[in-house]
């Protein structure tokens, strides 16, 4: 019994041959269709070049050899616009600031100077943490620090340079 010879099954599709020469012969205008949507050349190359890539390795799904070039055109659209998306998305990002927050250490280091500060201040002579509170904390001229508490010019910067030096020796102590 003679055994027919069973032909080869013929795969559906595109040859890489002619692919490759479809893709030749309209690099510039696939070119040219990705410039139109995105704004530069090396996004179009890469994005014509990706859509080769890509219809090479689905060139089975292309039943009909005539349009293997409406396949890399809309391959070309579709990779356009997703570069497109991943743009955008890539601004928001970016157009958000990071927040400009200290580490949890130094956090931590400024609330200690700050309990020290308010321990330091305790410590004072009322009169002069009165001139210091108004002056450095209220934002007070020395003259709006005299008339508010109704003394001299001349008490406010006594009381002032006083306050600020017992200030240095408690926080001094307070860091040893």
């Amino acid at each position: 019994m003679a055994e027919k010879a069973v032909p080869a099954e013929v795969v559906a599709g595109t040859t890489v041959d002619h692919l490759t020469a479809t893709y030749q012969a309209h690099y510039r205008s696939l070119l040219g269709l990705a410039a139109l949507l995105l704004d530069d050349t090396a996004s179009c190359e890469d994005v014509v070049q990706e859509a080769f890539i890509r219809v090479h390795s689905a060139r089975n799904r292309v039943r009909d050899r005539e349009k293997t070039l409406a396949y890399l055109r809309q391959t070309v659209v579709n990779l356009s616009r997703s570069a497109l998306r991943r743009r955008i998305l890539g601004l928001k990002l970016l157009s958000k600031p990071m927040p400009d927050m200290a580490s949890a250490e130094e956090g931590a280091y400024d609330q200690l100077e700050r309990d020290d500060l308010i321990k330091a201040m305790r410590g004072l002579q009322r009169r002069q943490r009165e001139v210091l509170v108004l002056r450095y904390f209220a934002d007070m001229t020395e003259s709006q620090v005299a008339e508010t508490l109704g003394i001299s010019l001349g008490s406010v910067k006594a009381y002032g340079s006083r306050g600020i030096a017992a200030l240095r020796v408690a926080m001094e102590a307070a860091q040893s």
